[in-house]
Parts: C-alpha cells; sequence; structure tokens
C-alpha cells in the first residue's frame, strides 16, 4: 500500500465521520490558535519596543541618580539619591570611548505664540542633543556649543508644537514665552513620532542653564551618553561607573542603563511570557490528544470487521499501522493547520480594531506549530494503532 493510499483512506474515515472528527480536531485547534494568537503579541511587542529603542541608537547610555538596593532584612529596602552636576558631565566627556554627552533637565511648561498657548514638554540640553538622540533640525540650526552653565535664551521647536503655535508661518526669528520668559525661535526638528506613547514633536529644547533656571533645578535629571561603537560599552560603562563613584564619595549612588541591558531585559520578559504561553498551549494540546486517542480507539472497536477483512486479502499488520498512525496524524495536523489561520486571522483582526497592538507572526512559529500537531498525531493515534495492527484476522472477521 502506497503512501498515496494511505492518505486517501485516512481522508475518506475523516470525511465519513466529519463531526466527530472536527469535534476532536477543536483540542488542538484551540491550542494551536491561543499559542500563535499569544506569540504574535509578544512578538508584535518586542519588535515594537526594540525599533521604540533603536531609533535613538544602540550605543546610547542613561545615567539617572539614585541606586535602589536590598539591606537589611528581607524586603528592606533603601535608596541613597545623590544629584548629578554639569561637573560630572564635563568628566564624563572626558573619557576615552565616550563619543558625545548630554545633560538633561527637563519639565513641563506652556509656550505661547500670539494668543496660543500649548502645554509641553520642554527638555534643557546642548548642542549634542541632535547628534547623540538621532534627531536632526529640519529647518534653521540647533542650539550653539556654548558653555553648558549659560546659554543665551535660545529654542527650537519641535514640528508639531511649530505648527500648532505658527501654522504655516516660518518661525524662525520671531519669539515664543516659555514659563512666561522670552525665548528666540532658531529652529524646527525633523518629525521624529511617538516613542512609547510620548509624542516627541510636541516639545521644546532650550539650553540646559536655561532649564536649569527656568525649572529652578540645581542638579541634572539624566545625563546621557553615547560610546563610539558597540564592542566599546562594557568597558566605557566601567570607567564611567568608577569616576562618578570616585567623585560622589566613593559611593555608587546613580543608575546606568545601556539600550543593550534594556533589550536583554526585554528579551527576558518575552521569554517568561512565551513559557506562560506554551503552558496555555499545551494543556490544550494534551486535552486535543486524549481526544484523538479517545477517537482512535472508539474508531479500532467499530471497525474491527473491516481490519480482519484487509487482514484476510493480504494486509499486513504493518500496513495497518501505518493506515490508523495516518489518520490520527492527518486529524491533527488539520486541526493545527485551521488552529494556525484562526490564530493568525484573530490577530490580524485585532490589529485592524486596534492598530495601536502590534502583531507579528514569525514563520519560524507557523512551522513549529504545524511539526507539533502532526507529532501529537502520531504520539495519540499510536496506541490505536498498534491494538488496531495487533488483532487476528479470524477474530475480528468474527466480529459484529
Amino acid at each position: 500500500m502506497s503512501s498515496r493510499d494511505l492518505l486517501s483512506q485516512a481522508w475518506q474515515s475523516i470525511w465519513f465521520h466529519r463531526t466527530r472528527s472536527l469535534l476532536t480536531m477543536l483540542g488542538i485547534l484551540i491550542g494551536i490558535a491561543s499559542v500563535i494568537l499569544l506569540t504574535s503579541i509578544g512578538e508584535g511587542t518586542r519588535v515594537y519596543v526594540l525599533a521604540e529603542f533603536t531609533q535613538f541608537g544602540t550605543t546610547l547610555a542613561a545615567i539617572n541618580p539614585g541606586r535602589i538596593q536590598t539591606t537589611g532584612l528581607s524586603g528592606a529596602v533603601g535608596t541613597t539619591v545623590h544629584p548629578l552636576t554639569l561637573d560630572d558631565a564635563e568628566a564624563l566627556r572626558r573619557i576615552p570611548g565616550v563619543d558625545r554627552v548630554v545633560p538633561v533637565v527637563m519639565g513641563a511648561a506652556p509656550v505661547e505664540h500670539a494668543g496660543r498657548t500649548r502645554d509641553v514638554f520642554v527638555y534643557g540640553v546642548t548642542a549634542s542633543a541632535p547628534a547623540a538622540w538621532r534627531m536632526p533640525v529640519r529647518s534653521g540650526r540647533f542650539l550653539p556649543e556654548v558653555d553648558a552653565g549659560h546659554g543665551a535664551p535660545l529654542a527650537v521647536l519641535g514640528p508639531k508644537l511649530k505648527r500648532e503655535l505658527f501654522g504655516d508661518q516660518n518661525c524662525l526669528g520671531d519669539h515664543v514665552r516659555i514659563a512666561g520668559e522670552r525665548f528666540l525661535v532658531i529652529g524646527v526638528m525633523e518629525p521624529k513620532g511617538q516613542f512609547l506613547g510620548f509624542d516627541i514633536d510636541d516639545s521644546a529644547y532650550i539650553p540646559v542653564g536655561q532649564a536649569q533656571r527656568l525649572f529652578n533645578r540645581l542638579h541634572l535629571q539624566e545625563i546621557d551618553i553615547t560610546i563610539a561603537s558597540a564592542p566599546l560599552i562594557d568597558p566605557v560603562v566601567a570607567r564611567a561607573k568608577r569616576l562618578l563613584i570616585e567623585r560622589h564619595n566613593r559611593e555608587e549612588d546613580f543608575t546606568i542603563t545601556t539600550q543593550t541591558g534594556m533589550l536583554d531585559s526585554l528579551d527576558r520578559i518575552i521569554r517568561i511570557v512565551s513559557l506562560a504561553v506554551g503552558g496555555i498551549g499545551a494543556i490544550s494540546l494534551l486535552v486535543g490528544s486524549i481526544g484523538i486517542l479517545t477517537m482512535m480507539w472508539i474508531s479500532v472497536n467499530e471497525r474491527t470487521s473491516e481490519i480482519g477483512l484487509a487482514r484476510a486479502i493480504g494486509a499486513t499488520s504493518k500496513q495497518i499501522l501505518w493506515l490508523f498512525l495516518s489518520e490520527a496524524a492527518l486529524l491533527s495536523t488539520l486541526g493545527g493547520a485551521l488552529g494556525l489561520v484562526f490564530g493568525m486571522g484573530t490577530a490580524q483582526l485585532l490589529h485592524l480594531y486596534v492598530p495601536a497592538l502590534p502583531v507579528k507572526t514569525p514563520l519560524e512559529y507557523v512551522l513549529l506549530a504545524l511539526a507539533v500537531s502532526f507529532l501529537v498525531g502520531i504520539a495519540s493515534g499510536l496506541m490505536p494503532a498498534r491494538r488496531a495492527s495487533a488483532l487476528d484476522p479470524i477474530v475480528a472477521l468474527a466480529a459484529e
């Protein structure tokens, strides 16, 4: 009996009992569909967050004041905070391997022009910000290279903020009021879009010294550094850590976060989610495999005389074994394929109705789902198939 004949007879048996076969496939269908749906959302989220963070470059590191550490009894958390200063930023600039340094002070403030007011985030930065953050200027120029502690009252607007305040008019050389103080507009940034829900285009940039005075802050909220190349990330971060510990009275009272570190954390989270999804799918697949085993066992009992007749006209035990295994594998694989279609279709429908929800189904997940469903069919059909192949032909022919 050829492979084509085996598949043909297996399909005829499934089609003849199509209602029962469809109900049997439900467990496999639900298991595969749930895994595909959840992994599509998880992978889409991973790709989305990866794109969000890497748009600022992969060699960017952020230094923030304060470090959380566990001390004393279990559950006790102590927090030590030491301010970051412009002197710290200047010292970091001299570390070999550091490409650019951007001291940052930020806050929300109203920006006004010609009777129009918009509350936005205002970032106090230096001339290095566009290159460090990969945010080019569309028109005009960015803040000039001056002593970070000083700086004239100059402002660069995000494209959305410019559009809301000036419309189609040219804003270069005009003035805006930020928190009631007058600033000269010297540039407009290129559109950047949103970052994790924050509209980067709806913001303004002023010299860090002006931002300290405007928001009454003596210290920095963050220092961003860019590292010359990816292989230098770890050694440069180690040098920066040693330098700041020396400057902060031998205390590590700051936190350095690299892009690679954030992405590693994201990968760990995705792996945990994948394990949870695998557990959900495994339960459904277990239920589906029990359903297939039960159906095949019943099928053997119903077709005992048919098995006896096949053996009487020359079919071997091996051919009977492969016939029932083929039926179980085909049943399970069909359930997996339907689950795949249902899972991917549901994921795309979710994305259609909720565009902000990213979905992506990797090809390897599709192939793995089909392979797993096939193996589940083989495993669950093995016992009934062996029972069918072991039937005595005479006894089977005599069965009602």
